[in-house]
């Protein structure tokens, strides 16, 4: 694979091999994110779990204290109450019946996160074969089926993000924007790291947290240390 000549200088700047604690990793992830854009700053987490037993699942969400640096374009699906709800927590776009025709007869897909109360989801089956493989089919567990619209939403807009381990036993993640500098990425490094902790499933055995790496979008991996 040929790299750039900023991936390239970005690597001299680090020791490939040294796993850093949290603080000099930010430090290194945001001084090595060269790109003339403002690159995101991603945590991929491997875990000591078997994702093909269903007890061995992790799956959660956690708000960032400082967000995701990315504009969310939410979706609420509802209708009467929790549709003005929705509208006055901050939904860009609110609606019931004709959005999911809109989904289903044109593909409707500008919106980042779909949100719906529990009453609407019998009708979502419609759309779930198109939303599901994008990531934007409501669930309960990430929060987006709920009678508390305006938490969903108020939530989402200020930062929350889904963590969910692959098949490969990894949990990709954005942590935020190179602009948030070292000190605002430690802190939602740290709080990610949190969540996935508690969310550690008690028929994992060994080793839980078996290596961490922080990278931006066009920089190198750096490897990083979290004792537990």
């Amino acid at each position: 694979m040929k790299h750039g000549k900023n991936y390239l200088n970005s690597i001299k700047e680090i020791d490939i091999g040294k796993v850093y604690d949290p603080a000099e990793a930010m430090k290194n992830v945001v001084a090595t994110a060269k790109a003339k854009f403002d690159e995101t700053i991603e945590l991929h987490v491997r875990l000591g779990v078997d994702p093909r037993q269903a007890d061995q699942q992790v799956r959660g969400t956690v708000v960032l204290p400082n967000g995701t640096g990315k504009k969310i374009k939410v979706l609420v699906i509802a209708k009467g109450d929790k549709a003005d709800i929705a509208e006055k927590a901050g939904a860009d776009i609110v609606g019931a019946e004709e959005i999911i025709a809109k989904i289903q007869n044109e593909n409707f897909l500008d919106f980042d996160v779909c949100i719906t109360s529990p009453d609407m989801m019998g009708q979502m089956g419609k759309v779930a074969r198109i939303l599901g493989p994008k990531g934007l089919m409501p669930s309960p567990k990430s929060g987006t089926v709920t009678t508390d619209i305006a938490k969903a939403v108020k939530d989402t807009k200020a930062g929350k993000v889904e963590y969910r381990v692959d098949k490969t036993a990894i949990i990709h993640c954005p942590i935020g924007k190179k602009s948030f500098g070292d000190e605002k990425l430690l802190e939602n490094f740290n709080a990610l790291m949190e969540a996935i902790v508690k969310a550690k499933p008690a028929a994992a055995k060994g080793t839980y947290i078996r290596s961490i790496t922080a990278v931006s979008t066009m920089g190198p991996g750096i490897k990083v240390n979290y004792r537990i």
